[in-house]
């Protein structure tokens, strides 16, 4: 009787110490509790809206290829009909014919969020943000793109910075006397 009462306590602390163990690593998507989940088509009509409503002195506006603009009007038509993969690979043709063109670079950015690549999506929106204008509705929705993506990927200090950036979009008009 004595060594059964003997196993049972050993069993019980077996029991017991493996409780103690090492806690298990949180699931790889699993988001923290105080960091809010964004909608990816929110987040998008956010963006333009801030280039929408954005008012500044100047503008820059790109002069396109023919084959571009073609490109870009199939992009429009593709996401206007709920088909954003197919918006993003005819803009990501269009990029083959203009590499180094901000507002394709952006509207790239957008789509990939929609699409939820938020990591790619900024790191879109921050290329047309270096290579495009610093002023104007397009660096609004580039900035604004940063501090949503790296919001969402709880990067807070680069979506602080962005925010801060944002305030430079804009140029106020000349006094005219």
């Amino acid at each position: 009787m004595q060594i059964r009462n003997i196993v049972y306590f050993v069993a019980a602390g077996a029991i017991a110490l493996a409780g103690c163990g090492q806690p298990s690593a949180p699931a790889r998507n699993a988001q923290k509790p105080d960091r809010p989940v964004l909608d990816p088509q929110t987040s998008v009509a956010g963006i333009r809206a801030a280039g929408a409503q954005f008012e500044s002195a100047v503008e820059v506006h790109p002069l396109r290829d023919p084959a571009v603009e073609g490109l870009l009007k199939q992009a429009h038509e593709a996401e206007a009909q709920a088909q954003p993969a197919q918006a993003l690979s005819d803009v990501r043709k269009a990029l083959a014919i203009a590499p180094n063109s901000p507002d394709l670079l952006q509207y790239q950015a957008e789509l990939l969020i929609e699409t939820g690549d938020w990591q790619q999506g900024a790191a879109s929106a921050q290329k047309s943000y270096e290579i495009g204008p610093k002023v104007g509705a397009l660096c609004a929705r580039n900035l604004e793109t940063l501090v949503q993506a790296r919001s969402t990927l709880g990067d807070d200090s680069g979506a602080a910075q962005a925010r801060e950036q944002a305030a430079g979009c804009k140029v106020p008009a000349a006094a005219r006397y």
